[in-house]
């Protein structure tokens, strides 16, 4: 499985971006994936995603700003991401898992000035 996230850069608070990651190789369905994220110094942590189930879930601090989208026939995940601030700066990982290894794309850098 490889994973290519593209969308990133730079934007102004209060603008938006769209992130796309495109999986190949072996993928199913009806495995979770998701985007995570990483600034300076912290954890990394979910930012949105689909369960198994199909259920979306969002970090609190990006629900009503950020969309999670998949289309299954494309193998792509989205996150439509609006009013963006300062604090969402970091680099974002999307995220495909399987009930034997976590799979990471490369990481898109996110950068939104004040």
């Amino acid at each position: 499985v490889q994973l290519q996230a593209s969308g990133g850069g730079l934007v102004q608070a209060g603008g938006s971006l769209r992130l796309s990651c495109a999986a190949s190789g072996r993928i199913f369905g009806f495995n979770p994936m998701g985007w995570y994220r990483q600034a300076p110094g912290k954890q990394r942590e979910l930012v949105a995603g689909i369960t198994g189930r199909g259920s979306t879930n969002y970090a609190d601090s990006v629900k009503g700003r950020f969309t999670f989208s998949r289309d299954n026939a494309k193998n792509t995940i989205y996150l439509q991401m609006n009013s963006l601030k300062p604090e969402d700066t970091a680099v974002y990982y999307c995220n495909y898992n399987n009930p034997y290894y976590d799979y990471w794309g490369q990481g898109t850098q996110v950068t939104v000035s004040s």
